[in-house]
């Protein structure tokens, strides 16, 4: 029985047509998968479903009943509630606050703060987490706010719930628990619209497909009967080498990095490891194991309280991320809308703005160098944009991903800490920004990776450093590396 079906939606934006004629049916009690390359149009159907955006044709049924959503709160009144990919949280606010937002309970007068945050730690501990329900929001780390946000679906009681890679900086435990979080929703009756581009996740939790490309439905598919390599045709309309390339063998140079005896209150605790020239060293650990703090501390964005870095043989003080760029560290960060992109402003100046002395002349900016750097950079990642000179708002979130690795690729650092780097990021483009990692260490720079996708850890890296609670448990050779052997270390 279909509990939704959505007939020749299309959707236009200016230059672009985000949608054409599409076609989708959910039955009841599924979890559907929804998938496609970056700049498909998944996001962007969800958004017409969930009332964020209406379509300019189109007939979408619910229930049985033909619906119009003229907002996201239309659309929850009516039993479908969207998680977004791109966090929609308030920062300054508890998390209790923002998961009944516009819903607290009490008197007229009073709010009944024992009931709310009883109410909030329950759905909490629905997901999975223990956080505590009084914490400022701006103070958790991304995948701790994802964690918040499908508590805060849950607690709608939702018929149908969107989830836009809601997986995207999880892993080990905390991804198993979102599965069992899934299953127990299926078995309450509700039905899930999945989307991601972990094609393992799709195995293990969808039990159909809907493939979309450049805006239009391909195929709607039955997991169990359908190949990877189908799948994978499917998405990118073409063949596709495997998931994962395989790194060579390359002589490493020089120690180039070390880390010692780092410590941050509360997140680190005597963090060491050494980086050498031309190595991918990964970081793995579970969410709250201090990955993203490290790359931080490294970066100059956060100060350390105890420890030392030391660079090309020289002991360094990286008082902020000037100084860290000017040394040749770079850190494409984990939130690409927070701490990555100015989305507002265009590509050409995103790409750029980190390394200005390069189309610098005498105190003015050479256009023209940008221009052609741009149209250089747009080319080697494959960003889908009608044009360099597209505001960075305007792109899907894998070509924003995309963007931010490039304006960190302009500025030509010797060590480029990535910090889930393909997030968000089809298997396509996954192949397009592992290319360019092996190119950087084949010119002799170093890449210190972090990702909540172990399997990309294990395919890329020469060494894994495992965290624990904000300390190192252990280091794995990338060759002996494996899922299991880096639980058991991550859970000590």
């Amino acid at each position: 029985m279909s509990i939704l079906e959505m007939k020749r939606i299309s959707k236009s934006f200016p230059g672009v047509k985000a949608l054409k004629d599409i076609e989708l049916e959910v039955r009841k009690g599924e979890v559907h998968g929804l998938l496609g390359a970056n700049g498909a149009g998944k996001s962007t159907l969800m958004k017409v479903l969930s009332g964020v955006i209406q379509p300019d044709e189109g007939e979408i049924y619910f229930k049985g009943e033909k619906v119009e959503f003229s907002s996201p709160l239309d659309a929850q009144h009516k039993g479908i509630v969207i998680i977004h990919q791109e966090l929609s949280l308030v920062p300054m606010l508890s998390v209790a606050e923002n998961i009944f937002l516009g819903r607290l309970f009490g008197s007229k007068y009073n709010v009944n703060w024992k009931e709310v945050h009883e109410k909030a730690t329950y759905y909490l501990k629905q997901v999975g987490t223990d956080i505590n329900p009084a914490t400022i929001v701006r103070d958790l780390s991304v995948a701790q706010m994802q964690q918040v946000e499908i508590a805060k679906a849950l607690s709608f009681n939702a018929d149908l719930i969107i989830m836009d890679e809601p997986s995207a900086v999880l892993s080990g435990s905390e991804l198993t628990q979102l599965f069992e979080t899934i299953k127990t929703l299926i078995k309450q009756g509700v039905t899930v619209i999945y989307i991601s581009h972990r094609l393992e996740e799709i195995d293990r939790i969808c039990n159909r497909i809907t493939i979309m490309r450049d805006g239009e439905a391909i195929d709607t598919k039955v997991v169990k009967e359908t190949s990877r390599e189908e799948i994978i045709r499917g998405i990118v309309g073409r063949d596709v080498e495997e998931e994962y390339p395989t790194m060579e063998t390359l002589e490493l140079g020089d120690e180039i990095l070390s880390v010692n005896n780092l410590s941050l209150k509360g997140k680190l605790r005597n963090v060491s490891f050494q980086l050498k020239k031309g190595e991918i060293l990964g970081i793995a650990g579970l969410v709250g194991a201090g990955r993203t703090e490290i790359a931080r501390c490294i970066f100059g964005a956060d100060k350390f309280d105890e420890g030392e870095l030391v660079y090309k043989g020289k002991k360094i003080n990286v008082s902020n991320p000037r100084k860290a760029i000017e040394l040749g560290i770079a850190l494409v960060p984990e939130d690409r809308k927070e701490h990555g992109l100015i989305t507002k402003f265009s590509l050409n100046r995103n790409f750029t703005m980190a390394a200005l002395k390069k189309i610098n002349k005498l105190g003015f900016i050479r256009w023209f160098k940008e221009n052609e750097a741009s149209k250089e950079l747009v080319q080697k990642l494959s960003i889908k944009t009608p044009s360099i000179h597209q505001l960075a708002v305007n792109l899907s979130g894998g070509n924003q991903q995309k963007v931010v690795v490039a304006k960190y690729l302009f500025s030509d650092a010797d060590i480029l800490i990535l910090d889930e780097p393909t997030r968000g990021v089809d298997v396509g483009a996954r192949r397009e920004i592992y290319t360019v990692i092996q190119d950087l260490v084949k010119n002799g720079k170093s890449v210190l990776l972090i990702s909540s996708d172990w399997a990309e850890l294990i395919a890329l890296s020469d060494r894994i450093v495992v965290l624990h609670e904000g300390q190192v448990k252990g280091e794995l050779a990338g060759s002996e590396a494996s899922p299991e052997k880096i639980l058991q270390k991550a859970l000590v």
